[in-house]
């Protein structure tokens, strides 16, 4: 059944690189990104939204929104599982993510997250996180979204980590919502261990793997906002967001 799903994928996955890339790219592009769509969003937005939309289907991953993510400046934190969770998140709403400086060289989805207004941050240097920061903070008080993945790194889809309280620091002088999102794949997250990086296995080998698997839900949950000032700050904050999303993720 693999080699009968790579024998199906494959084609669609070079269809949607090799076709529907550039032409997401050109309507991405002055002066069509700009445009106004009658929701107020923009064309590059959707454009974003479409593409990841249809690269997810490609890997079999049939999404399933659950809430709603919220407009304007917001941090959405989410819990990390893949490199696929950038693309279900961008499936469903635009926004910056930071991630690891090591993405940016990856194929084809480094060169994508640099489209997408991914912030790149070293880690282990305070000097880039001082910077992923100030950019985090500029997005914000600009009205835009951002997104991060407060465990830091990816798990082995068994747990939720410890979320870093310092990545909240932005949300909280910007005096915007936190909206956790919960990534679910597999009936209440059975395809989580599946989806993740196994041990040692590198972007490329997880890339060909997830190609040939099974074809699985993936939902992505939008759970309740947590609104700097009713809590006690960036730590407490953290500690909220981790526990809606865990929660979340409970059979």
């Amino acid at each position: 059944m693999r080699v009968l799903r790579y024998a199906v994928r494959i084609p669609f996955l070079l269809w949607h690189v090799l076709v529907h890339l550039p032409l997401t790219l050109l309507l991405m592009a002055p002066p069509f990104g700009q445009l106004r769509l009658a929701d107020g969003g923009r064309l590059q937005h959707r454009m974003v939204r479409l593409w990841s939309g249809g690269l997810m289907r490609v890997f079999g991953l049939r999404v399933r929104r659950i809430g709603h993510p919220m407009p304007g400046a917001v941090m959405f934190v989410a819990n990390h599982v893949s490199w696929i969770d950038i693309i279900a998140l961008h499936s469903q709403r635009m926004m910056g993510f930071v991630a690891k400086r090591e993405i940016a060289g990856w194929p084809l989805v480094g060169w994508l997250a640099a489209r997408g207004e991914t912030i790149f941050h070293q880690r282990g240097s305070q000097e880039s996180l001082g910077g992923v920061l100030h950019e985090m903070l500029a997005r914000l008080r600009d009205g835009r979204a951002v997104g991060v993945f407060p465990e830091g790194r990816t798990r082995d889809g068994r747990a939720v980590g410890p979320f870093h309280a310092r990545i909240f620091l932005a949300a909280v002088e910007a005096g915007v919502p936190v909206q956790p999102v919960a990534l679910r794949y597999g009936e209440h997250g059975s395809a989580q261990v599946r989806v993740a990086f196994a041990p040692g296995e590198s972007f490329l080998a997880n890339f060909l793997r997830l190609l040939g698997e099974p074809a699985c839900g993936a939902e992505v949950v939008f759970l309740p906002p947590i609104v700097p000032g009713d809590t006690e700050g960036r730590r407490r904050i953290a500690e909220t967001a981790r526990e809606r999303i865990v929660a979340a993720m409970s059979p």
